[in-house]
């Protein structure tokens, strides 16, 4: 448990992010803090490097909305400095705590106090001797030693709450190490791709190990570590959990077709207009925007919502169902219209709402138009077909 979140153990897994302003701006940092809980995470880090930072910590931990882990490097003295400030959970670097004498203690204080850590292994910060051990290179095998390591001087104090990361910049090397890991204990694993980048390419990497690993059935905890926005941390974390079913879904999850020569609107345009006009909507639905009326709702007939675009004007439709005819200035008006209707009333209620043989026949009707521009053979089938009998 941190604070009141389980890990592990068959959980849901979590969404964590790092705030990234000074801890002793208390005001600053629990404003974070809130947008950060707000965007979906449901565990904070924050740094606790000076004495300043922990008379911030025992000053935000109280008053935040989620449950607080202290980032803690080289001394071992701000650890027990968050303790005291009450944090949810530690994170410790095997690589710069390096005295077990210093270790031990901090874990017999988090024993006596019930409090977790997570032993952060990072592959920029390796044991020396272990480094060299290794070649001087990160690898895997070296990640995984100094987590079991540190594991073994928290053994040595009856310390048993613990989770586990062994972050690396390289995808291929995370993946591998955190499969290793998984191989040698049964401790709740934090995944992540330490100093991903900025977004897209952080992302992509980022969600490149994360989520490899996560349909292999390894990981209970992760962060996306983005040179960005810490918010934008968190909103990849719960997409990508989202898309892989493993979290419900919070908000709106905006499919849509990547356009081709059918289309009838600027696909690009209206989808991202709809991404903006849902914001921050906690609407959990799956909604679609659609080019065209000759295969939109059928390739997202399992969309609670959507709308495609035929003859100058929105056809929307619902679970494949055409439901109403709109304006095509309307129609991303009419998806968060009907899409607050059916997350406060249902499906049935909104099917029950609409005439829906009506709708069915003004789709059908533009539909034909749109076939009947592009011609009755519009790949020229026949000429093609002639062409094959002659080769074979």
């Amino acid at each position: 448990m941190v604070g009141n979140v389980p890990v592990g153990g068959g959980a849901p897994i979590t969404v964590q992010s790092m705030t990234d302003t000074k801890t002793a701006d208390v005001e600053g940092t629990l404003k974070q803090i809130y947008s950060l809980a707000g965007a979906g995470a449901d565990i904070v880090r924050v740094t606790c490097n000076d004495p300043e930072a922990a008379v911030g910590l025992a000053q935000i931990v109280p008053r935040s909305p989620v449950p607080i882990v202290a980032d803690i490097h080289h001394q071992y003295k701000r650890a027990l400095d968050a303790l005291d400030a009450g944090v949810a959970c530690l994170r410790l670097n095997p690589g710069n705590i390096r005295k077990p004498e210093h270790i031990k203690l901090v874990a017999r204080e988090c024993l006596d106090r019930g409090v977790p850590i997570r032993i952060g292994v990072n592959g920029g910060s390796l044991d020396k001797d272990i480094r060299d051990k290794y070649g001087d290179k990160v690898t895997p095998e070296a990640m995984v030693e100094s987590a079991l390591r540190e594991l073994a001087y928290f053994d040595e104090v009856g310390f048993k709450d613990v989770k586990i990361s062994v972050k690396a910049s390289s995808v291929p090397l995370m993946i591998e190490a955190y499969r290793q890991l998984a191989e040698v204990t049964d401790a709740p694993l934090h995944l992540g791709v330490t100093e991903a980048g900025p977004p897209p390419g952080g992302i992509i990497k980022a969600t490149a190990g994360i989520a490899t690993l996560l349909a292999e059935g390894i990981g209970d905890t992760i962060r996306y570590s983005l040179t960005a926005d810490p918010v934008e941390e968190v909103k990849a974390g719960r997409q990508l959990l989202e898309s892989l079913g493993l979290r419900e879904r919070k908000n709106v999850d905006l499919i849509a077709c990547p356009s081709c020569g059918r289309a009838e609107i600027d696909v690009y345009a209206v989808a991202q207009q709809a991404l903006e006009a849902f914001g921050e909507l906690e609407l959990p639905l799956q909604v679609a925007v659609m080019g065209c009326v000759v295969n939109g709702p059928g390739e997202a007939g399992d969309a609670d919502l959507g709308i495609a675009a035929g003859n100058k004007r929105g056809h929307l439709f619902i679970k494949g169902v055409n439901a109403a005819v709109v304006p095509e200035e309307e129609m991303v008006d009419t998806l968060v219209e009907w899409a607050t209707f059916i997350a406060e009333e249902g499906i049935d209620a909104a099917l029950a709402k609409v005439d829906v043989e009506k709708a069915s026949r003004e789709a059908e009707k533009d539909r034909q138009l749109l076939l009947a521009e592009q011609g009755d053979d519009a790949n020229n089938a026949e000429a093609r077909v002639e062409l094959m009998k002659k080769r074979s």
